[in-house]
């Protein structure tokens, strides 16, 4: 018989938490469709008494996510605790060192250390995915490297993150102002803990969302000193007719 492919959660915030909660709900067809059964053994966070809305007991707790990295009993780390060091960073090298895959939702990380970590997993035999980093889990980065691999592309263009997909949809089907959309989606959770990483008009504001769709795209090693990127930022926009969300995106191409 198959074994299980068995998780281990590393952060369990709005993304971690839905990540369970899809897993215990799913678990058949997520089943049929892998061809194994896929469960959770082990998770991490910060707070173990914080109300989540979905059940943890069954599952083996560790307050380190290092920790968790290492168990004998996690075959693949879902790394979804954010900001690109301390232990996001320390977690992904953790887990790779011992010999996991790595699922990543963390654009940040991505960003900056993203092509070591690749080269370091390649190493090890193992790999490193990053599909729900990129537009709120839209597959782009496979329809980038699969199903657009013969094609030479110059840029990527987009709304390239799931919290300014949110205000964006809202400013335009509820006509509401930047503000009290942000604060909507502050209070609904959706929100990073540096708002700078998901937006803001800066370089350091795109280069979180873009860097992982452009470096799919190329093929080649990216860094934020090899790349140009601009963004518009949703606080500059006033809620107009629909046709407005188009002009607004972030997006990134070669030097």
């Amino acid at each position: 018989m198959t074994q299980p492919l068995r998780l281990g959660i590393a952060g369990l915030g709005t993304v971690g938490s839905g990540v369970v909660r899809i897993v215990q709900t799913h678990a058949a067809l997520i089943a049929a469709r892998a061809g194994r059964e896929v469960v959770i053994t082990a998770v991490s966070a910060r707070d173990r008494t914080r109300n989540r809305d979905v059940d943890i007991s069954a599952y083996a707790w560790e307050a380190d996510p290092v920790a968790l990295a290492r168990r004998a009993d996690v075959d693949v780390v879902v790394e979804v605790m954010g900001g690109h060091e301390g232990p996001a960073k320390d977690t992904t090298e953790a887990a790779i060192a011992a010999g996991k895959d790595v699922a990543s939702a963390n654009k940040a990380l991505l960003a900056i250390h993203g092509q070591a970590l690749a080269e370091a997993a390649e190493a090890a035999g193992r790999v490193i995915r990053f599909e729900a980093a990129v537009a709120g889990g839209i597959p782009v980065i496979k329809a980038l490297t699969e199903g657009l691999a013969g094609n030479e592309i110059s840029r990527v263009l987009g709304v390239m993150n799931g919290t300014c997909n949110y205000i964006l949809t809202r400013m335009e089907s509820a006509g509401l102002p930047y503000d009290t959309v942000f604060e909507e989606a502050r209070a609904l959770g959706y929100l990073e803990a540096d708002r700078c990483s998901t937006w803001g008009g800066s370089t350091r504001g795109t280069s979180s969302p873009c860097s992982p769709p452009s470096h799919s795209a190329q093929g080649w090693p990216l860094t934020v000193s090899n790349w140009k990127a601009s963004a518009r930022s949703p606080s500059r926009i006033s809620p107009r007719p629909p046709t407005w969300a188009t002009g607004s995106s972030f997006w990134a191409w070669r030097r």
